[in-house]
């Protein structure tokens, strides 16, 4: 047992120990998260902060710390109560319930810290630890959960709108995001088929005419893909392709008004428990990244690497178009198309270019066919 998995558990453990270092180990050369998480499998005196408690949800006695952890003014404890099937983590005052597949492993706690291990915030962490299974950190390949089949549910959400959202091409190329409409007419006439309008602070009369100026260039192309980012209405209005939300949308957006509207659904995610809540919805295409460090969002989400990538890529690409996005150029683009995405969005890589036409025609040489 390494001292390492030891100092993980409180109150020492080393049966836990040896099972957190033993799938450690199958789980490949991640290198070790930066944040100093303790998994506690009894009650701390007092709770101290990257503290992970793991407690029965039948110990009244844990009610109170997790009931604190789902307060807007919670202190940086995490607290995941369990049960047979299901496991609700309560962190800086928001509640996460899960359901597993199954009933929980024997050693999803000790895959737990070995997740934490890998750098996985809690809440990812968690949605692993329930898609483990005793054994397979003894399986001759790969023991990383990837069977979709085998992955936790969000609890309690609404059902996938009906109608569904409308589908879109499997693999849907290079796809530019740029912040104007004039940006919009020039990719497109330079062959690029899938493009998204982001426009940051404008007014509504001039949102609107971008919109509208965006869409009309799309439609003088028969295979053209214009997705509009955030301003459903509009779009749905100006009789767009698609939408392109993020994960804070979903809370107030009206899903059903988007897939009547015959609207594709683009949306973003930052990791597993992201991955789960998007594709609840069944969207269009499912966003992965940021994969680089980024400087085009106010707010961008930690970079999430090649491998981290790769991994989302192969539990659920079954599920959902993948588009790859965030700090991609020319010399990123074919590493990040070999984790299986089958699209990326690109941004400063083309409006940054000095020659925004030979900077689409070096990314698009990248694709296959």
């Amino acid at each position: 047992m390494s001292a390492h998995f030891a100092d993980l558990f409180w109150p020492p453990a080393d049966e836990l120990a040896d099972a957190a270092g033993r799938i450690r180990a199958r789980l490949g050369t991640w290198p070790r998260g930066a944040a100093p998480w303790r998994v506690c499998v009894a009650l701390p005196d007092t709770p101290s902060d990257g503290d992970v408690i793991v407690v029965s949800n039948g110990d009244h006695a844990a009610r109170a710390i997790a009931s604190a952890a789902s307060r807007p003014a919670a202190p940086d404890v995490t607290v995941i109560e369990f049960g047979a099937r299901r496991a609700v983590l309560h962190r800086a005052g928001a509640r996460h319930a899960l359901d597993a597949a199954e009933p929980l492993a024997e050693d999803w706690i000790a895959a737990l810290a070995a997740f934490l291990d890998c750098g996985f915030a809690p809440l990812d962490a968690l949605v692993l630890a329930l898609a483990w299974r005793d054994g397979d950190d003894a399986r001759a390949a790969d023991a990383w959960p990837c069977d979709a089949a085998r992955f936790p549910r969000i609890a309690d959400l609404p059902p996938a709108p009906q109608p569904p959202f409308a589908p879109c091409p499997a693999r849907l190329g290079l796809y530019p995001v740029v912040p104007s409409a004039e940006w919009v007419e020039r990719v497109l006439d330079a062959g690029v088929r899938t493009v998204q309008l982001r426009v940051k602070d404008a007014a509504p009369e001039r949102l609107r005419a971008e919109v509208v100026r965006a869409v009309a260039a799309g439609r003088r192309y028969p295979d053209a893909r214009v997705f509009i980012n955030d301003h459903w209405q509009i779009a749905a209005d100006a009789g767009a392709y698609g939408v392109h939300l993020g994960q804070e949308d979903l809370e107030t957006a009206d899903l059903a008004a988007i897939a009547r509207a015959g609207l594709r659904l683009g949306l973003s995610s930052h990791g597993y428990y992201e991955i789960l809540r998007a594709l609840a919805v069944r969207p269009s295409y499912l966003a992965l990244g940021p994969v680089f460090a980024t400087a085009t969002k106010a707010v961008a989400a930690p970079p999430q690497g090649l491998e981290r990538i790769a991994r989302y890529a192969r539990f659920a690409l079954a599920q959902a178009p993948l588009v790859a996005i965030g700090g991609i150029g020319a010399d990123t683009l074919p590493a990040v198309l070999a984790t299986g995405v089958g699209s990326v969005a690109v941004v400063s890589a083309v409006t940054g270019a000095a020659d925004y036409r030979a900077a689409l025609a070096a990314l698009q040489r990248a694709f296959p066919g």
